[in-house]
């Protein structure tokens, strides 16, 4: 059992809940294993195979299916590459590289070189934004332009609604959905019942995100959209969209006031950004 799960049950539990969910994979795909220092990462990857690359990368206590409702759209034009994140409940390795070292992007460019890749556009959520924002400001080279969705590392990181998450949790079953519902905002369904789940059998990251400074913003050239919640929990989202605002010179910023931390129905936005000619 790796020691990311819980129980060696639940490991089998969420893997089989993972399988089934790509199985509805909306378009044709190639599941594709890549050897990297951080031990096997795996990709769904769609699209016609010399459209333009985009790596999607997705938050914490997720994988590759994040993405269902927007792949279909997003692989008429590009070759979509998604990715599980190492250390999350998906296909990947369990291994977790260190934040705030180069160990993330040492990661990346490994996943990169085993997708045959130079650069890419990057679409990142949560934790999956703190990595493609990391490597853009490590590798700026390989990296085309980034649309980032509730990103950590900007804002400042909220802890106050941990303290009352553990003590709904500690309610039970029920405590953990409310939980759940209230950290990302989501309303009863599938969706929530899935994220309930996971959490409830997988252990996920507690460290908090490394804040980029002002500088290594101002470093950024590429394009970049940045689409926040206005009630978030986790993040500060206002913090957010100001930092970008005043230090990334090519930066297009959404707010969004009545979203929490899961950002849902921004497959347009993020295509119309992705497909823009501007620089």
């Amino acid at each position: 059992m790796s020691t990311i799960y819980k129980s060696l049950e639940g490991e089998r539990e969420l893997l089989r809940m993972y399988r089934a969910n790509l199985a509805g994979w909306p378009v044709p795909a190639e599941h594709v294993r890549v050897p990297t220092r951080e031990g096997e990462t795996f990709a769904v990857v769609s699209g016609l195979a010399d459209a333009p690359p985009v790596v999607l990368l997705h938050g914490s206590g997720a994988n590759a299916t994040m993405w269902l409702d927007d792949v279909a759209v997003w692989a008429r034009d590009f070759r979509v590459h998604a990715v599980d994140l190492v250390g999350e409940p998906g296909l990947s390795a369990p291994s977790r590289p260190e934040l705030g070292t180069g160990a993330p992007a040492l990661w990346l460019d490994d996943v990169l070189d085993g997708l045959g890749l130079a650069d890419a556009a990057f679409v990142g959520a949560s934790l999956g934004g703190w990595f493609a924002l990391d490597y853009a400001v490590r590798r700026p080279e390989r990296v085309r332009r980034l649309a980032l969705l509730c990103p950590g590392g900007l804002g400042r990181q909220k802890v106050g609604w941990l303290a009352k998450a553990l003590v709904v949790r500690a309610l039970g079953r029920g405590g953990v959905r409310r939980s759940a519902a209230e950290v990302t905002g989501l309303p009863d369904g599938p969706v929530l019942d899935g994220l309930v789940l996971t959490f409830e059998r997988f252990r996920p990251r507690t460290e908090r995100l490394p804040v980029f400074p002002d500088g290594a913003l101002r470093g950024l050239r590429m394009p970049v959209l940045v689409i926040v919640g206005g009630r978030d929990v986790m993040f500060d989202s206002r913090g957010t969209a100001r930092r970008v605002q005043e230090n990334v010179p090519d930066s297009t910023v959404v707010l969004l006031p009545e979203t929490g931390h899961a950002i849902l129905g921004q497959t347009a936005a993020v295509a119309d950004f992705l497909t823009s000619r501007r620089r």
